[in-house]
């Protein structure tokens, strides 16, 4: 039996313009892009806030994936809404607008039913409410976090004493620097896992993703795709493809996790083809796991 997950983060409507088009007020957010991905291997608890204006068209999709909503509050007031434009090089962006309407005084509650998660993820919010909610957790198998420069910037006590309360962070590949002060990226690393965390995941972008831990270096490339429509949530969708594959294994192992990030980046790879979610919207498992075939033999090296 595949273990419980839960997702903390955030649900929002965005505005995005790319090369490719754009697309207006869909669903976005760390917590629905994570939640989502992961729910295509596992049962997901979803904690977040949105506000009256939220379609009910989105809660029903969310829900038909297996997401259980209980921890998603609804409260007077707009949802978290971002707009923003991606240059010809979609790894910059530039944010036209950041309106956190209700999310701005969003504090973590966990449902009972949802403290006995096995895995949890904390998306990017202040490291002071990722550690209010392991503080509401009855012993998870594996606690993860997201982050930005900004936190790390910012709250950088806040932040360091969170690492050492969890087993696994995922950065981009901008702030192991920032956060290390070390400029190569696997004495960074040695840094940051010092801290605390036993595994270290640096995002690459169209570059692929290193995971790091204490006696372990693996490197995973991006799935070569033709076409990159929206970025948006790749990272998101990404960790949540990586915790469904590893509770859906049921074990924390060195294989189990080098599956899963093959599973994420490969959940990743599709999540771009298309706006929002709107390519996961339509993807079937038997798509996932062809590709995953793919994958595997993009990187196998063997010779016959």
């Amino acid at each position: 039996m595949a273990s419980s997950i839960c997702v903390v983060g955030s649900v929002a409507l965005d505005s995005i313009e790319t090369q490719q088009g754009n697309a207006e007020s869909v669903l976005g957010g760390s917590s629905a892009y994570f939640a989502t991905a992961a729910s295509f291997f596992a049962p997901v608890n979803l904690v977040g806030v949105v506000g009256n204006d939220f379609p009910e068209s989105e809660k029903r999709y969310l829900q038909e994936c297996g997401i259980n909503l209980d921890g998603l509050e609804t409260v007077e007031g707009k949802t978290f809404r971002w707009r923003g434009r991606y240059h010809e090089d979609m790894n910059i962006r530039d944010t036209l607008e950041l309106d956190l309407n209700v999310f701005a005084d969003f504090v973590p509650r966990l449902p009972e039913s949802y403290r006995a998660s096995e895995l949890v993820f904390l998306g990017n919010i202040q490291p002071g409410l990722q550690s209010r909610v392991l503080d509401q957790l009855e012993g998870p198998v594996l606690t993860g976090a997201d982050t930005i420069d900004h936190w790390i910037s910012e709250q950088r006590e806040e932040f360091v004493s969170l690492l050492g309360r969890i087993d696994l962070l995922s950065i981009n590949d901008a702030e192991p620097e920032l956060l290390s002060g070390k400029a190569n990226v696997v004495a960074a690393a040695r840094e940051i896992l010092a801290l605390g965390p036993t595994n270290l995941l640096i995002k690459r972008g169209e570059y692929g993703v290193l995971q790091f831990a204490a006696d372990d270096i693996f490197a995973v490339p991006a799935f070569p795709l033709e076409t990159v429509r929206d970025p948006t949530g790749a990272g998101d969708c990404f960790a949540g493809g990586m915790f469904g594959s590893l509770a859906e294994a049921g074990e924390i192992t060195r294989s189990s996790m080098r599956r899963a990030i093959v599973h994420g980046s490969v959940i990743a790879s599709f999540a771009v083809e298309d706006f929002s979610l709107n390519r996961l919207k339509a993807l079937t498992r038997e798509e996932i796991d062809e590709q995953f075939r793919q994958f595997m033999a993009l990187t196998d090296f063997h010779t016959s």
